[in-house]
């Protein structure tokens, strides 16, 4: 099957969410998030996710994550994540008890997919024939290797490019860690957005993407950037991609601050 085949097939079968003026939901993938040790990429920026979780929860956003929450290439047991980030899945907890959470799995928890918590894809769907909907989906469908031959991807990650990782030595097969993958994979999804005509929404490459005009292809970005987190926010019937970071007062006072990068752009 090919990339628009298995784009074409996660939507056919996609939860449809309502879309309106009022809504507001805020869209975060790839956290990527472990067991703690040096091999975990979420932990540097655990503060920065969890005091924006607690932001949107108290701003009454629903919560969607677009897939690769947990690194499960790298690590079996999903027990030791949830104990290492327990304050992030009693949050979740939070969330889903107010029908508030939503879940889509992508190539790193893509054995996830057997639970009926977690979706291939989820479609926002505006009220009238005319309002425009989002479509969200991890976006490894565009990778043969990554989505079809997942179980090959995973061996290697988990036996050879992991190790190697920690001598410093990046996957060339991966589409955040290799800039020619990367704008494979980002072309592939712009291609299938804009023949369908969909508003696509994805991970996976980890770069964000917000246009400074209407587009068909934005990507959220990740929760394992260098020194920040990033996310898009639906809310006013527009698009805004933000970033949280580390700032510091006059006093020398740190704290955690939301920064507008992009947008917003209005649907």
């Amino acid at each position: 099957m090919s990339a628009a085949g298995r784009l074409d097939h996660a939507f056919s079968q996609a939860l449809i969410l309502p879309l309106n003026k009022c809504s507001k939901y805020v869209l975060v993938s790839d956290c990527h998030r472990g067991i703690g040790t040096s091999s975990d990429n979420f932990l540097k920026n655990q503060h920065l996710y969890f005091a924006a979780l607690e932001h949107y929860y108290r701003r009454g956003f629903t919560y969607i994550e677009l897939g690769d929450g947990e690194e499960l290439w790298e690590n079996r047991n999903m027990r030791n994540i949830t104990e290492v980030h327990s304050d992030v899945y009693d949050m979740f907890a939070m969330y889903e008890k107010h029908q508030r959470l939503y879940l889509i799995y992508g190539n790193h928890d893509i054995i996830r997919k057997k639970d009926p918590k977690y979706h291939e894809a989820i479609i926002l769907q505006g009220e009238a024939m005319s309002d425009k909907s989002l479509y969200l989906t991890h976006g490894h469908q565009a990778s043969l290797l990554n989505s079809t031959l997942w179980p090959i991807a995973c061996f290697l990650v988990r036996y050879f490019w992991n190790p190697l990782e920690n001598l410093g030595i990046l996957d060339p097969t991966s589409a955040a860690k290799n800039y020619d993958v990367k704008e494979k994979c980002e072309n592939t999804l712009r291609k299938w957005a804009t023949e369908n005509g969909h508003i696509l929404i994805t991970g996976h490459t980890h770069r964000p993407v917000m246009p400074d005009e209407p587009s068909y292809y934005y990507n959220t970005g990740s929760c394992v950037h260098p020194r920040c987190i990033t996310c898009i926010e639906v809310e006013h019937g527009s698009l805004t991609l933000v970033k949280w970071i580390m700032q510091a007062r006059a006093d020398s006072l740190l704290y955690v601050a939301r920064e507008v990068i992009g947008g917003p752009v209005a649907l």
